[in-house]
């Protein structure tokens, strides 16, 4: 039986295990074209020679990832922490920061620029929502100050957005990520970041013209751990074959309500395996949101884990589109992007 097949460039991008720290000289791909346009240069900057250098960090739910980065964008050096908003105390976000970029801090830098869910409500500062379009010199209008001792500290906002029934949409780090990509593409397009939240974002005329989320990764792991589903599965693998014909199910007529419970019944009947199923249900789930976020024969690309990247682009390409994988550091590109137009005190 034959499968399309995802029209999807190679993601060569290299696993960086959290807690270690890697030392490299290199440009957050995507950034230097940005930061020599003088039209965003006229927003207000360090400059582009390189003397001026800034940490930016990353941090989110479970992780943190932060970044030294020079006035062009060059990456001079970074750590990985598996030190997310939840593992850090009430009041502990000072601390917390201060043993992730310690030496960096030390050595004279002075200027930290933060995206990510540090600016939640269970964070250290809660940032407000700018709401979408948004620019990146719009964004960088908007940052925060954050009481700091040893160096000026400003964060980055999230966005929000309302879909055509207005209800509210909202991102926090994406939008970061989205910026990183925009010099990459060089256009307008359409984005998907694959994950427990899936984003779908719309870039136009330079700016993030809005974005949907969908909770797909969420309800795929609520399903296979807290239903009658999951005790037909084994096995964590997602098995290919199981996938494409989830994919599949997911264009045929029926809501996907029903069409979960058809996942029980297909095991019952002896026309699912047990080693299937989690491949079944995940590109049934998949298939869905791509059939709802993506235009007809749309191309759309993809930014995030390899193993999601992956899967998406299996599922766009049997729905009819062309998956392009981008391959960069959008979170460093983008923190580069937005700390060159920062106003530093």
């Amino acid at each position: 039986m034959g499968h399309a097949r995802a029209k999807i460039q190679p993601n060569r991008r290299k696993s960086f295990k959290p807690g270690k720290t890697r030392r490299r000289a290199g440009v957050a791909r995507g950034a230097q074209r940005w930061l020599k346009h003088p039209a965003d240069r006229a927003a207000g900057g360090t400059g582009d020679d390189g003397s001026d250098t800034m940490i930016a960090l990353d941090w989110g739910t479970s992780n943190l990832r932060a970044y030294r980065l020079d006035g062009r964008g060059q990456v001079l050096d970074q750590v990985a922490l598996a030190n997310g908003i939840t593992k850090v105390a009430p009041g502990g976000f000072p601390q917390a920061l201060s043993d992730a970029v310690g030496p960096w801090l030390r050595d004279g830098e002075r200027h930290v620029l933060l995206c990510g869910m540090v600016g939640s409500r269970q964070g250290w500062v809660e940032a407000p929502y700018l709401p979408c379009p948004a620019s990146p010199a719009d964004i960088a209008a908007a940052l925060i100050e954050v009481p700091f001792a040893d160096a000026q500290v400003k964060l980055i906002p999230g966005l929000s957005a309302r879909d055509a029934a207005g209800t509210p949409e909202v991102m926090r780090g994406e939008e970061t990520k989205l910026i990183g990509l925009m010099a990459a593409l060089a256009g307008d397009g359409l984005v998907c970041m694959p994950g427990s939240h899936t984003k779908w974002a719309r870039l136009a005329g330079g700016r993030i013209d809005g974005f949907s989320t969908y909770f797909t990764g969420e309800a795929f792991a609520a399903l296979r751990a807290g239903t009658i589903l999951g005790r037909m599965m084994t096995g964590e693998a997602i098995e290919p074959e199981g996938f494409h014909r989830g994919v599949a199910r997911s264009g045929e007529a029926g809501h996907l309500l029903h069409h979960l419970f058809g996942v029980r019944t297909r095991a019952l009947f002896g026309e699912l395996s047990e080693a299937a199923g989690a491949g079944f249900l995940s590109g049934l789930l998949i298939g869905h949101e791509v059939r709802a976020a993506m235009p007809v024969a749309g191309t759309v690309r993809l930014v995030g884990d390899a193993t999601l990247v992956g899967l998406y682009a299996t599922a766009i390409a049997q729905c009819g589109g062309t998956a392009l994988a981008m391959e960069l550091d959008a979170a460093a590109a983008g923190l580069a992007l937005i700390g060159e137009q920062v106003r530093w005190g």
